[in-house]
């Protein structure tokens, strides 16, 4: 099948979206690290109906309108990161984990760097939020956007929580 894409404009900058079978499978910053590894038959569509739907609620989110994500996902990747990202999903939102507590609510309390390792190849960015994972001294660490877009997440999650 073939992947198709858009761009989403983010208060902080572009936004590529990619989806194949109806369901979104990347979003991704300009400048996203590492690089992500996409198919050779991406064509651009803005007409595709998840693309659409998630440029809307993408732009929801950032009015401050929507706390969670309803559209169709097919991240892919190994079991282990698909369990990773599932529980990311399930953050509330304006919540913040440590790498900890989260290896700990998919079941391997020891596998904390693989569990960074795995919200670190996160295919879609802000809806599933791997933003909301962060040290366990409280610090930022990294993030495939950049620190100052994780940052920049949180504070709105924040603002909109409160």
């Amino acid at each position: 099948m073939e992947t198709v894409t858009t761009t989403f404009d983010a208060p902080f900058g572009a936004l590529r979206l990619y989806a194949r079978d109806g369901a979104l499978i990347g979003v991704y910053f300009d400048g996203h690290r590492p690089a992500p590894v996409l198919p050779h038959d991406v064509i651009a569509r803005d007409d595709e109906r998840v693309l659409r739907v998630a440029s809307e609620q993408l732009a929801e989110y950032f009015a401050g309108a929507r706390v969670r994500f309803e559209v169709p996902i097919a991240p892919v990747g190994t079991a282990f990161s698909r369990d990773v990202w599932r529980a990311l999903a399930e953050l509330p939102f304006g919540a913040r984990v440590s790498y900890a507590e989260l290896a700990r609510r998919v079941g391997r309390p020891r596998a904390i760097r693989a569990v960074g390792a795995a919200n670190a190849r996160n295919p879609l960015s802000i809806v599933v939020p791997c933003h909301r994972v962060i040290g366990a001294d409280g610090s930022l660490t990294g993030y495939a956007g950049g620190l100052a877009r994780k940052e920049w997440l949180l504070a709105h999650e924040a603002r909109r929580a409160a």
